[in-house]
């Protein structure tokens, strides 16, 4: 693996040496359950606490907002059907049965929110509206001011991600939470490809729920986070003993819980020191495949784009195979989403873009979350270029 170059951040990243040293005592030793009333069970409960204050703190939010998952699609199912289902309620209860109930989503969402949508559709009748987005996937606010106003009083929710995993483009989720917040919707914010990599500030921007994925900063896959406001209504999925506020049952993942608090610490800490170089060195990369490949496009938004995140098509070829030829030289990337199973899809975004399918399929995404050295743009530049010659571009 030593001669391999990791251009696939966007899909999982490496756990952390501190990260695994923190979690590890209380896997071995500090194993207690921190709902014990003893004193094992009570250091337990310590580090609990301390975990979800440091969490909050890196997040803009305050402790008793989150909420311990099992990662970023549990969290979005909770907030999206939690929040839906609760608010569904309170308007079935004022206008009778027969009401249908409204969610808004993004053209461009995960599908964790995009088919908790469609099971809300398919299970209660809520109505799904998806606004769409321009060619470089940034949210048409005027086309989501629109579709708010069209029965704000039966609208349970608005979900929007803060920064889209396919292209990188950071959505102006100040903007949406205005437009729904002036219609009385709640906003929830999809945050899983940005936590560590760009600031947020949930209170600041009056989000009403955020959720996030551990293994996109560095923990061990199956660790996540629901913020959300108290002042928020929602559902449970899970029934038990009412941990985590009643909202998400089941013995708590103190080692878990410790691991996402250490993680997001340290990437928020690194992004701070480092996001200039960051920048500067994918801008670097974007720029050498441009020149290599004049065929070459970027997708996503050129300016408000997440920093170590540099997407491409490259008409006349398709992503599946660059991939391929792109793994034989040693440059490990992919062409949108990680979560089609192993399947190759073309990325729905790009389709939301309104590219066409024939030239969406030749989509490529390379995303880092450490600055890159010369030498290691200059060898992802020379690999693309060689591997587009060879299939024929």
């Amino acid at each position: 693996m030593s001669d391999e170059l990791y251009l696939d951040a966007a899909s999982t990243e490496p756990v952390g040496r501190d990260v695994i040293d923190a979690m590890l005592p209380f896997m071995t030793d500090a194993y207690a359950n921190p709902a014990s009333v003893h004193r094992a069970g009570k250091t337990a409960a310590q580090a609990l606490d301390a975990a979800r204050r440091s969490f909050a703190m890196n997040l803009g939010a305050r402790p008793d907002d989150v909420i311990f998952t099992s990662g970023g699609t549990e969290s979005d199912n909770l907030a999206v059907k939690g929040i839906a289902l609760a608010r569904m309620e309170r308007m079935r209860s004022a206008a009778g049965p027969a009401l249908r109930p409204r969610v808004i989503i993004s053209a461009v969402e995960h599908p964790a929110v995009a088919e908790s949508a469609a099971w809300l559709e398919r299970f209660f009748g809520f109505e799904v509206m998806r606004v769409p987005v321009d060619s470089a996937a940034r949210i048409d606010l005027a086309a989501l001011e629109r579709a708010v106003a069209v029965d704000p009083e039966h609208t349970a929710l608005v979900s929007v991600m803060l920064a889209n995993n396919e292209v990188g483009t950071i959505q102006p989720v100040e903007d949406v939470v205005h437009i729904a917040h002036v219609a009385g919707v709640p906003v929830h914010v999809d945050a899983v490809q940005a936590a560590g990599q760009i600031p947020i500030r949930m209170r600041d921007w009056d989000v009403d729920a955020l959720s996030v994925s551990g293994h996109k900063f560095g923990t061990p896959k199956g660790l996540g986070a629901l913020l959300v406001r108290s002042r928020t209504p929602i559902e449970p999925l899970l029934s038990g003993g009412g941990q985590e506020r009643g909202l998400r049952s089941g013995t708590q993942n103190v080692a878990g819980a410790v691991g996402l608090a250490i993680a997001l610490d340290e990437s928020v800490a690194f992004m701070r020191e480092h996001c200039a170089s960051l920048i500067a060195s994918r801008d670097r990369l974007i720029h050498g495949v441009l020149d290599v490949v004049p065929q070459a496009r970027l997708t996503g938004d050129p300016e408000h784009r997440l920093p170590g995140h540099a997407s491409f098509i490259f008409p006349g070829v398709t992503g599946e195979a660059l991939l391929v030829d792109l793994d034989a030289r040693g440059i490990e990337c992919s062409s949108g989403s990680a979560c089609a199973v192993g399947r190759h899809e073309i990325p729905p975004t790009l389709l939301a873009m309104g590219l066409e399918p024939s030239v969406a399929k030749s989509a490529l995404r390379l995303t880092f979350r450490r600055p890159l050295s010369d030498a290691d743009v200059d060898r992802t530049v020379t690999a693309i270029r060689r591997s587009c010659t060879a299939l024929g571009l």
